[in-house]
């Protein structure tokens, strides 16, 4: 009977039912017996560790576990994921913070196993190596970041209006509520990548009180929902710090089976500070990576000081049947509000295409590029609100679809546009642009023919979704860097051609597509010494008001 004990007397198990996290990740049971601390590993990969009383004690008194503390060799051979995932399972239950060994160097293999972090955990100066090379499950996780708090059906709410500011509820603390509606096909996509779209999502932030965080508004009227949650708000800050994290690249088939050996953090409130990650051993082929950080499903998440690494673009046949280069990324951020990235920078040259943009997000709100130095920022499947300051954008630039503000102020921009509507997605931003104290040098430097709004939406695709450009863009102290220029360039446009083929009244809109109302221009400059102008289609561009002042 000893041996079953643990549970009364410490409440230790990891299998962690109550909270946001997958209970099946773990598989940890936690016993306490006057027997040594060691890990055994038990039938169907489920972990049993005994931690004696006395080091129960020495832990709780210390007020951190370490790696070692359950076995870690950290010797860069020894598979250490086991005893990694024991040391976070014994800590959360016991609340304690994780330290990684100062000068280890952690190997981590194939074999399916997540750690789950819920307290600080500092993995200070330690290398960890991730052998890709003979993965048993791709989509799992090495470490993720959970909440102790439960997710719960939100009873009593069958609609919900755009920007609508309250609903009828009374929660127990502050929560993030998802909503959908299985009913309605948005984001149909376009081209290569075509598909038959996602149904009808949004995400935002209510108080007890049910009342909506304005910031991040409602973005959709849901006359029906088939379904909503709530997950209450973690109030405390989670702090994750350092590491020195090294992918050796998968070499699977180059198809879209996209790798999550990552950091995944899904639990509001956490920093994640000083993390480096590279990658080493990219051959000709490969599969594609969900992000090294995953942010998804949380909100107020701050990455910060941190340096990654773009990945090798290798391409694919898409849903249309041709090649198409398959997006692949260290940074991904999913269905979450308020999401910061501030002083972070990549290993390799933002401005080599041989590496694919390292940022993707879908369905997220409020995103923050801070004194960043990256080869990229995109939004997929929509973003309500994104802010880019003081950084640098490399030869992907800044790709976007979406509503509300989009502000990029004191930042130089490599891309081929300043802002690309992405027009997979219809070009689409309901909402307007404000643009000051910016550089542009158009594709790196190299000659071609400068616009600042780049897409395309011919107007005969359903996206699911009326489709605007920016009501309202605002420029103000603009340098274009155009000097290197293909002959017969007439100068820069401030619209690409969005539609070649509408040229006069004759042409048939099957699905309109809003046209910007009004450009305002002040102190705009070109290093060609050429006026900017409306567009190569004028037509399209005819009833936009632009004011210089």
């Amino acid at each position: 009977m000893k041996y079953i004990f643990l549970l009364f007397l410490f409440s230790i198990h990891a299998m962690v039912t109550q909270a946001q996290t997958d209970a099946s990740l773990e598989n940890i049971v936690i016993t306490s017996t006057k027997k040594k601390t060691q890990v055994l590993t038990l039938e169907n990969s489920v972990l049993q560790v005994n931690v004696s009383p006395k080091d129960v004690r020495k832990f709780k008194a210390r007020g951190f576990v370490r790696y070692s503390d359950f076995g870690a060799k950290g010797d860069g051979k020894t598979d250490d994921i086991d005893a990694i995932a024991v040391t976070h399972a014994f800590a959360n239950q016991q609340n304690l913070m994780v330290k990684a060994d100062q000068g280890a160097t952690y190997f981590i293999g194939g074999k399916e196993r997540t750690a789950i972090i819920q307290t600080d955990t500092d993995f200070g100066t330690a290398a960890f190596i991730i052998d890709d090379t003979a993965v048993k499950n791709y989509n799992a996780a090495v470490f993720e970041v959970g909440s102790k708090l439960q997710a719960f059906k939100l009873e009593g709410v069958s609609s919900l209006k755009r920007n609508q500011e309250k609903i009828a509820v009374s929660l127990p603390e502050n929560c993030l509520i998802t909503v959908t509606n299985s009913n309605i096909r948005r984001y149909i996509r376009f081209g290569l990548n075509q598909n038959n779209g996602s149904a009808q999502t949004d995400i935002f932030v209510v108080d007890k009180t049910g009342k909506v965080d304005m910031a991040a508004p409602i973005i959709w009227d849901f006359d029906q929902i088939t379904e909503i949650t709530a997950l209450p708000i973690d109030e405390k800050k989670l702090n994750i710090s350092g590491g020195r994290f090294t992918t050796i690249a998968n070499q699977a088939e180059s198809k879209y089976t996209y790798y999550s050996r990552n950091l995944t953090i899904k639990r509001s409130n956490v920093i994640v500070d000083g993390l480096e990650h590279r990658v080493s051993g990219e051959g000709e082929h490969g599969a594609p990576y969900n992000g090294f950080i995953n942010v998804n499903n949380c909100a107020y998440v701050t990455v910060q000081n941190c340096i990654l690494t773009g990945h090798k673009t290798y391409s694919t046949i898409g849903a249309a049947g041709k090649p198409v280069t398959m997006g692949t990324y260290d940074l991904i951020v999913n269905r979450a509000l308020n999401v910061s990235f501030v002083n972070c920078s990549q290993t390799n040259d933002i401005k080599d295409s041989k590496y694919w943009g390292i940022f993707g997000s879908n369905y997220s709100k409020n995103l923050l590029y801070d004194k960043c130095i990256l080869s990229r920022f995109d939004a997929h499947m929509g973003v309500a609100n994104a802010t880019i300051r003081n950084s640098t954008l490399g030869h992907m630039g800044i790709n976007a679809i979406g509503s509300g503000v989009l502000t990029v102020e004191n930042c130089t921009i490599y891309g081929r546009n300043l802002v690309n509507l992405r027009s997979d997605y219809g070009s689409t931003w309901q909402g307007e642009f404000i643009i000051r104290n910016c550089t542009f040098v158009p594709a790196s430097g190299n000659p071609v023919s400068a616009s600042l709004i780049g897409g395309s939406n011919a107007s005969d695709h359903d996206f699911g979704y009326t489709c605007y450009m920016p009501e309202r863009i605002s420029i103000e102290n603009l340098k274009i860097d155009d000097s290197n220029h293909p002959e017969n360039y007439q100068g820069p446009a401030i619209f690409s051609n969005f539609n070649p083929q509408m040229t006069d009244g004759s042409y048939e809109e099957k699905f309109p597509f809003v046209r910007t109302r009004e450009v305002l221009l002040k102190n705009v400059t070109t290093a060609s010494g050429k006026a900017l102008r409306i567009s190569d289609n004028t037509f399209i561009f005819k009833d936009v008001k632009v004011v210089t002042y």
